[in-house]
Order: structure tokens, then C-alpha cells, then sequence
């Protein structure tokens, strides 16, 4: 079968199998070289498309326009997205990709699935389907979720109103795994914290459904929550421990599982974004106490997830090191010699019990 891309639940293909009852043939998930599945996240830092879409407010409407008037711009934005992309997992690149801050009702999303097939190591299976709906928040941007691998694409909704949490269904020899891509509300228009509360609320509200109906439910929540391990949103609100034994044993209620807690709490130096000199875990993967059992049919391995390091970093100075960003039309810096992403992506590798 060739590549089908599903798009806001829209079903595109290039090359559709029918039978004869007219329903599509079954997708067969590719081959894992390792029996392992790379999952990635990654806040893009506004990732918007080659077209004007007319946005009215800030920060959306420059950037709009920066994209969509300057096609120098967005090629080099998925130029340097897609060489660190591309890089991962052995030159395949990630199996699972949910990203943050792709401008909605674009071909942002598409596009970089594209450049990645063509850069992907030759004789990996493609990115065939992106999840992705408009949240319709206060600005035009949203969470989304490209892979290789076979989707339920009707099941794709946004959780809440007018949150960014989108919710995906990825299934591998009948074992469904559930993904919450979130972006939650920023330090700057949420100082106090209440919508990153709710945020967490609405999250953990969804997985105590889910894990009352199959308490062995393979859950991974990620996302650019905006707050560090430690802080009540994601420890009180999402109850997530960076704790393996007392997520596994924990009872009613029960509590997920945040890979970089530990080394959050551990090494206060870790950072996935960085302001003012000073590190912040923003950026989470957390899972439900299934997934470090693998009873769901989906196992984590905790271990293999890493904070990922690239060349697009501040060259010196005492912020050497710390991811670059991409920037605004404001900012008089040639377009070779700018970042990717204020963000770090984060990763983990995951396995499908047979």
C-alpha cells in the first residue's frame, strides 16, 4: 500500500488497496530493526507554513507573514528541523514524532514529514499519517503527531476546551498505545499557574477514565508543560513521580510515571529550555504505570530517555550550549547561522510485547 496521510481526521491517500466489500486492507506496522520504537517530542518554537493565512494576532500574524512572504524562511526552518530529526534513531529517524507549535490549518506538518522521507535512511518506511486538529486557543498554534506506524484516526479528539492536548491512537499488532501531545499554558500569560492546574487537571481527569476501564491502559502523555518536574502542576495536579517502584505499586489513586523526574530532582543542571542562564525540564514523557510492566501490550524503557543534544546550540558565552532558537524577522541574523528551536527534543525508546 502506498503512503496515506491523515490529516484532521481527513483521510488523503495516494494509493489506496480496496477489497471487495470497499473497506481499506489492513495496515501492517513496519519492521523494528531493534523490536524497538523511537518515540520523540518536540517543541518546534513556531513552526508556521510557506502561505499567508491571514492571522490578526501576536505573535501569529509576523510570523505568518515572515513564513509565508520569505520562502527562504521556511526552507531553512524544516532544513534544520529535519537534520536533527533525521539524525535519530540510526538515521531513521523517530517512529512516533508529536510535536508543539505547528501553526494550524497549514501544511507545516506535511512538509516536514516530506523532507524527512527524502533524508530518512534509504529503505525506512515512510511518515504516512499526521494527527493533528485546531484547538482553537488563543493563538494559531497546536500539537500534532506524524509516524510510520498504523494510526485509528477516527479516535483523534482534543481534550477540553480550547486546550492543546490532542490525543492520538497508535496501534501495533493490536496493541493500542494512547498519546497526549499537550502544550500547556506559558510562565508569561499564566504567571500564577492556574492554567497549567487545569491543564494537569484535564489530563489526569482522562487517564483516571481510561485506567478505570483497563487499569492495564499503555498511556504516554507528552508535551511542553511550561513547569518543571517538581512543581504542583505536573507533582499535585498530574500526579507524576519520577518514582518507578511507587508508580508500579500505587493503588487508588493511581499515579503516572515522569521519565525526568528523578534526574530533575537528582541534578538540578539538566535542562530542556533554558531563560536567563538557568536550566528548566519543561519538556516531559510520562507514562502509565502499564507501560513500565508492558501488561498493556506497550512497554517504556525508562532508561533509554534522554534529553537530545544537537548542533544547533548558542556557540559561546556563558550560554554555551543551550538550544538556539530560531528567532523572529526582528532579529538581524543571517538565516545559515540560526537556530531550530528554544526547546530540546526529549525521546524514548519503546517495545510492543508480542
Amino acid at each position: 500500500m502506498g503512503p496515506i496521510i491523515y490529516r484532521r481526521l481527513r483521510i488523503t491517500p495516494f494509493l489506496l488497496c480496496i477489497v471487495a466489500v470497499g473497506c481499506a486492507a489492513p495496515e501492517r506496522a513496519p519492521e523494528s530493526p531493534s523490536g524497538e520504537y523511537l518515540f520523540c517530542f518536540w517543541n518546534t518554537e513556531n513552526f508556521f507554513d510557506n502561505r499567508v493565512n491571514g492571522w490578526r494576532n501576536e505573535p501569529d500574524k509576523d510570523f505568518d507573514r515572515w513564513f509565508g512572504e520569505d520562502r527562504a524562511v521556511f526552507e531553512q526552518k524544516i532544513k534544520n528541523l529535519t537534520e536533527v530529526l533525521a539524525a535519530l534513531n540510526d538515521g531513521r529517524g523517530p517512529d512516533i514524532l508529536a510535536l508543539a507549535e505547528v501553526e494550524v490549518e497549514s501544511k507545516a506538518a506535511d512538509a516536514l514529514a516530506e523532507s524527512l522521507n527524502a533524508k530518512i535512511q534509504k529503505g525506512t518506511p515512510p511518515y504516512r499519517h499526521i494527527l493533528m486538529k485546531n484547538p482553537r486557543g488563543g493563538r494559531n498554534i497546536a500539537t500534532a503527531i506524524l509516524t510510520r506506524l498504523p494510526v485509528v484516526a477516527d479516535r483523534t479528539q482534543l481534550l477540553g476546551n480550547r486546550h492543546r492536548i490532542l490525543e492520538g491512537h497508535i496501534v501495533v499488532d493490536g496493541k493500542d498505545l494512547t498519546v497526549l501531545a499537550t502544550h500547556w499554558t506559558s510562565r508569561v500569560s499564566d504567571k500564577a499557574g492556574e492554567g497549567r492546574e487545569k491543564y494537569a487537571k484535564q489530563i489526569y481527569g482522562r487517564f483516571r477514565a481510561m485506567h478505570k476501564a483497563n487499569a492495564d491502559v499503555s498511556l504516554l502523555v507528552c508535551g511542553d508543560f511550561n513547569d518543571n518536574p517538581d512543581d504542583p502542576s505536573v507533582k499535585e495536579h498530574l500526579h507524576a513521580s519520577g518514582d518507578l517502584e511507587r508508580v508500579k505499586a500505587s493503588g487508588d489513586p493511581p499515579l503516572l510515571c515522569d521519565l525526568f523526574a528523578k534526574r530533575w530532582a537528582e541534578k538540578k543542571g539538566i535542562g530542556t529550555h533554558y531563560y536567563r542562564g538557568h536550566p528548566f525540564v519543561f519538556d516531559h514523557l510520562v507514562v502509565s504505570p502499564a507501560m513500565l510492566n508492558g501488561k498493556g501490550g506497550w512497554l517504556c524503557l525508562p532508561e533509554t530517555a534522554k534529553i537530545v543534544e544537537h548542533r544547533f546550540v548558542v556557540p559561546r558565552g556563558r550560554n554555551k550550549g543551550h538550544p538556539l532558537a530560531f528567532g523572529n524577522e526582528r532579529e538581524k541574523v543571517p538565516l545559515s547561522e540560526r537556530g531550530v528551536s528554544d526547546h530540546l527534543p526529549v525521546t524514548v525508546r519503546l517495545r510492543v510485547n508480542k
